[in-house]
């Protein structure tokens, strides 16, 4: 079709195999490690046909070509690796803990110079620009929820001569688009919320810059770190309900939001839906919508947001996040969590159950855990 389709379209459409009679409806599984001499591909380290559905999927939903990944840790990696030794990386305080591990490793071998920020704190970031090589957004942050004005630090950071990079698995490109907003990468844990089932690992990343693509694909290639097909194939079935499985979970997340700020058992919601939120604003002048993650600060410490999250009975008490099941955990119980991270924060991923049903066990954990 000529006409530019939405979103909620691009994720049915995107991806499919070329029309022909009695032709497959969905690409097929290549289990394939070998392949004929004489084509492009030659090896199976090198491309397999089922990634190539996938990240057309991707790019169209994105607004870039891009290349799949093992896993969301290996596609950071493969972005890191790309810099040379003693570049300086300007990055959030906050993120996820395994894009922290991997910083303060090259920041402690002495590969690159890392600036820890408040991404929420534009005039912060910008101080930190001079001389940076790559600025690396989160946002919202994990699990902070900070949101960074992502439009003026890319502008920022093009004129300071620094790339950027937009992890995006929390906002999805239903939310935000950051090839578009002109970052040089947008990337995902394509396990959370694209995949959307809690039943693979993968990763990927986008961009519009031919010669970064090539570069990200030799390093895949050189690495090792290729998704399998069988994973691929599950992770394009999954983005075909990414629209109404994000529309439920957002929505159950503002319900969730709204109901937690007068629980007696929360001192602090942390969502950018609600109008209170110090990040409201940034928020609804970009985004598209506030996403399905709700953190929240119980009452009596970390004892008793652990004594919530034991007591559930629907919600299950486990990491991760962006599946059909809502998950939560205190995310101190991991030694890796930022230590400006409160000790009693609990991480909610919100799912598509029904909102009253989830609200009913949340609430009867809480009050459990103030027993």
């Amino acid at each position: 079709m000529s006409k530019k389709l939405r979103p909620e379209t691009i994720v049915v459409s995107a991806g499919r195999p070329e029309v022909s009679p009695d032709g497959d409806i969905n690409p097929a599984i290549s289990m394939n490690s070998t392949f004929h001499a004489g084509g492009p591909i030659g090896y199976g380290r090198s491309g397999n046909s089922t990634w190539s559905a996938l990240e057309e999927a991707i790019s169209a939903l994105e607004g870039g070509q891009t290349v799949s990944f093992s896993s969301g840790i290996a596609a950071t990696n493969a972005v890191f690796s790309l810099l040379p030794r003693g570049s300086v990386i300007t990055a959030s305080k906050h993120s996820y803990t395994g894009t922290m591990s991997l910083l303060a490793g090259l920041a402690e071998s002495g590969r690159a110079e890392v600036r820890y920020v408040d991404i929420s704190d534009t005039k912060e970031v910008i101080a930190a620009l001079p001389g940076t090589n790559l600025l690396w957004i989160e946002s919202p942050t994990n699990p902070g929820m900070e949101v960074a004005d992502i439009p003026t630090l890319i502008k920022a950071a093009k004129a300071a001569g620094a790339g950027v990079g937009v992890d995006n698995t929390f906002a999805t490109p239903l939310l935000q688009k950051p090839l578009e907003l002109g970052a040089d990468i947008s990337l995902h844990s394509v396990t959370k919320y694209l995949a959307g089932h809690s039943d693979l690992i993968m990763g990927s990343i986008s961009s519009n810059d031919p010669a970064l693509i090539t570069r990200l694909i030799e390093s895949r290639r050189l690495s090792g770190a290729i998704p399998g097909p069988f994973e691929a194939w599950l992770a394009l079935r999954g983005i075909r309900t990414l629209a109404v499985r994000f529309e439920r979970a957002q929505a159950n997340a503002m319900e969730l939001a709204k109901r937690l700020s007068d629980h007696p058992a929360i001192e602090r919601v942390r969502y950018p839906g609600l109008p209170t939120d110090p990040h409201h604003e940034m928020a609804k002048s970009f985004m598209k919508g506030f996403g399905a993650i709700v953190c929240v600060e119980v009452k009596g410490g970390p004892d008793a947001a652990d004594k919530a999250c034991a007591s559930s009975e629907l919600v299950t008490y486990a990491t991760s996040l962006g599946g059909v099941e809502t998950l939560w955990e205190r995310r101190h119980r991991w030694s890796s969590e930022a230590p400006t991270i409160p000790y009693n924060l609990v991480r909610i991923s919100v799912g598509i159950e029904s909102v009253e049903d989830i609200w009913a066990d949340i609430d009867q954990a809480l009050r459990k855990s103030q027993a």
